[in-house]
């Protein structure tokens, strides 16, 4: 998912002065702020909490899953990174876990990530043959290069996303540019999304890397191919998610797991009933998609959305946080 390179610091500091809030707080501390809509929002509604109910002092910096999760493992910060793609840099992860730099908290969405390469329903539809991604590679005439007539093309996203590493690895694997398409470098989310709005809307061919939960695969229907081989949990460990590995072989992609990860320090020092929220909240996708949906109807930023979950799910965050915290973040609301 998304990288610019860790800095800009904003300074969202939520101050309590009492003895209790300090004692059960966590001091400074530094969230990652993905940009990607599900993770924008966690991270937001992590900040609220963390802030309102716990007096913790917030700063949100922009992060991006590889840079990100080298950073906290090599620097140890930021302290806290509300959805880990921990698949997509396994080696990175095992190496922070095991010298301690690193602890994993709660599992950030239940269902985990559904990550792959889709091509829209109607094209599915208009060609039952082709079901996997093998099948698509023989058809570059149905997913056209719009700068390259003749050729193919299939979406990436920008460089720092850990699926722009594994799409990159399994074009070459499967031999892509030899069946005539090309990579294509989206630049940004807004990029990546915006090509796949524009075929949908003019019911083109489009063929590229996206993930559930998101906004846009409940708006536009997509059809995530099939590897046409099996998962291959060590050639996946190997080569898929390592950058520029030179000699991929085709693997099917895992169901991606989302984690909390903390960096030591902070978890060292932070409070227990702070412990006790990270490594108990957890979102369920309807959740997370209902909001997420309203957030692109509305051009909404990801605090406009935490403010909506929070209102609106106090069922479910509730259960999350001590009975004094949750009655500081309704009053916050």
């Amino acid at each position: 998912m998304k990288l610019k390179f860790l800095g800009a610091v904003v300074a969202v500091g939520i101050f309590c002065g009492s003895t209790q809030a300090n004692a059960s707080g966590c001091g400074n501390v530094t969230i990652a702020s993905m940009n990607w809509q599900s993770a924008e929002l966690e991270s937001a509604v992590d900040k609220v909490i963390l802030g309102e109910g716990y007096g913790c002092q917030v700063n949100m910096v922009i992060g991006d899953t590889v840079p990100t999760i080298t950073a906290m493992v090599n620097k140890g910060q930021p302290d806290i990174v509300s959805e880990g793609a921990i698949d997509l840099l396994p080696a990175i992860v095992k190496q922070g876990i095991d010298s301690k730099k690193i602890i994993m908290g709660a599992n950030t969405i239940q269902e985990g990530a559904i990550s792959g390469w889709f091509i829209p329903k109607y094209v599915a539809d208009a060609h039952p043959e082709i079901k996997t991604i093998p099948d698509a590679l023989k058809h570059p005439e149905l997913f056209p290069d719009p700068e390259n007539p003749g050729k193919g093309a299939i979406y990436n996203g920008p460089q720092g996303w850990g699926v722009t590493v594994i799409t990159a690895a399994l074009f070459k694997a499967y031999k892509a540019d030899q069946a005539g398409f090309r990579l294509i470098d989206t630049g940004s989310a807004a990029g990546l999304d915006g090509s796949m709005a524009k075929a949908y809307e003019r019911k083109r061919g489009w063929l590229g890397v996206y993930w559930s939960p998101t906004s846009l695969l409940g708006k536009y229907k997509m059809v995530r191919l099939e590897a046409g081989v099996p998962v291959d949990e060590a050639e996946w460990k190997r080569c898929t998610t390592v950058a520029n590995c030179p000699d991929p072989k085709p693997t099917a992609w895992p169901v991606g797991r989302l984690y909390t990860l903390l960096a030591k320090p902070f978890a060292d020092k932070a409070s227990p009933d702070v412990m006790k929220y990270l490594n108990t909240r957890t979102f369920k996708t309807a959740d997370l998609q209902q909001v997420m949906v309203w957030m692109t109807d509305n051009q909404a930023t990801g605090e406009d959305g935490a403010k909506r979950f929070l209102k609106e799910k106090q069922d479910v965050w509730t259960k999350w946080v001590t009975p004094a915290a949750a009655e500081k973040i309704k009053a916050s609301l």
